[in-house]
């Protein structure tokens, strides 16, 4: 007769054979062959020691869990409760029985860790992948994305109701914060939510540009605010400890968000009054994410993030990335992305293929100079197929080889969250990146040596 239910579970849980879970366990096989990688993230953990969060992780989790987190998309929330949830997931991070850590102790780790680090453990994974044969550095395929920082579409009206408001959030914290403290002020958010509605639906050029006066107007008065309460706060006097840090912190804050404020209104001023085009280099396209860049691609589409290029290798692999500070012209790049291969393989490329914005006689010819025997622009330019390769064939094969960075990209971006980066600050941007670069590339060794 069969059993309605199991009324004793075992105490040990016996490893699942679901094909991922035989991926999973391949990647935790392939890591522990390269346990240099545990030691560079123990170094950032810094005064944390070996161990972060109440009951203890380890740098070994932290960097299993980072690369988790990137596989599956997950949030630091989700994160949690799939590492508490799933038996496989739980195996592979190495918690034992019972354990369980809060979200916040999974973020604190992981954002722990720097994109210095990331790079190196990349480094230590393409040389475990020379190794074991699967990949040689000898053919590279190079292109550029963008990843897109997480900010709303930036139009100036938003920008300036996003400055009124973060500034009435820091007077109001101070006023209940620190009760005694002096300073006029009054909050006009409210207004200016009105006025940003009004401009997104206003009929014609003139009327947007009355209203845009206004909407400046309360832009000012609320910096005018602003002003006065960083004075009140320098020469408050703090009655406890408490008090003392929110009244260190609202100084910080201030002077953090007031530059970028006046920098919002000066650029409003020049394009909506003044009718200027404000260049890209002289403007700032959010107040929480300031290090964004615009990035004008093909003349037709606009990204606001930063340019990242990438050097694939023919093992599908990611060999290398450089995260790109403005919108230098891809040709710019070529030198420094090839130079690069040296770095890590001690020789460049026998062969490289890149995109047609990469190419000039110029590259052409330092490539030739530095051994690259045969580079293919996807698009010469003024090149002859004979000047870049040994042969039409050649030339042929590898432009055909060179498309299969496009499908990495665009995996990248599907399956590995580099479509939109969504940590804060130009550091952890450029952490976000390295750490889905690294996530793709266990998963690709992993399958590789499952096939």
């Amino acid at each position: 007769m069969r059993k309605t239910r199991n009324h004793q579970l075992p105490l040990t849980e016996a490893t699942a054979e679901h094909p991922k879970a035989k991926v999973l366990s391949t990647i935790s096989e392939i890591l522990d062959k390269n346990k240099q990688v545990y030691v560079l993230v123990m170094q950032d953990l810094g005064n944390q020691g070996k161990q972060v969060g109440a009951n203890g992780l380890t740098a070994e989790q932290i960097l299993r869990a980072g690369i988790i987190k990137q596989i599956g998309g997950y949030s630091y929330r989700e994160l949690a409760f799939h590492l508490e949830d799933s038996r496989a997931y739980r195996q592979f991070c190495r918690i034992g029985f019972g354990g369980s850590f809060k979200k916040s102790a999974w973020q604190r780790g992981i954002k722990a860790i720097s994109p210095e680090t990331w790079e190196q453990v990349n480094r230590e994974l393409m040389d475990y992948a020379v190794g074991q044969n699967l990949e040689k550095g000898r053919k590279v395929r190079i292109d550029c994305t963008v990843v897109e920082s997480n900010i709303h579409a930036p139009y100036d009206s938003e920008l300036l109701n996003d400055a009124i408001r973060v500034l009435a959030r820091l007077l109001s914290a101070a006023r209940a914060g620190l009760p005694g403290i002096i300073f006029s002020f009054h909050d006009h958010c409210r207004r200016a939510r009105r006025r940003n509605l009004e401009i997104m639906n206003a009929r014609n050029a003139e009327d947007r540009k009355k209203l845009y006066k206004d909407l400046i107007a309360i832009s000012e008065n609320t910096v005018e605010y602003a002003e006065k309460g960083v004075k009140a706060l320098k020469t408050f006097q703090a009655g406890s400890l408490e008090q003392h840090a929110l009244q260190r912190n609202l100084i910080e804050e201030f002077a953090r968000y007031l530059p970028l404020v006046r920098q919002v209104l000066c650029q409003t001023r020049r394009r909506v009054l003044g009718g200027e085009s404000v260049p890209a280099q002289e403007k700032i396209v959010s107040l929480f994410e300031p290090h964004t860049d615009i990035i004008r691609k093909d003349r037709r589409e606009t990204f606001y993030g930063h340019k990242v290029c990438l050097t694939g290798g023919s093992s599908n692999l990611i060999l290398d990335c450089v995260i790109v500070e403005g919108n230098p012209a891809d040709s710019e790049l070529t030198g420094t992305m090839l130079a690069r291969q040296q770095d890590i393989y001690g020789r460049f490329p026998l062969k490289a293929a890149l995109d047609g914005g990469f190419s000039s006689h110029a590259n052409l010819a330092d490539a030739k100079a530095n051994g690259v025997k045969d580079v293919c622009f996807a698009k010469g330019r003024g090149l002859a197929e004979k000047d870049m390769c040994r042969s039409k064939w050649v030339y042929k094969t590898l432009r055909n080889f060179r498309a299969g960075i496009e499908s990495g990209i665009s995996w990248l971006k599907r399956s590995l969250g580099l479509s939109r980066c969504t940590w804060k600050g130009f550091g952890s941007f450029k952490s976000y990146v390295w750490a889905s670069i690294v996530s793709a590339n266990v998963l690709t060794l992993a399958r590789l040596q499952l096939s």
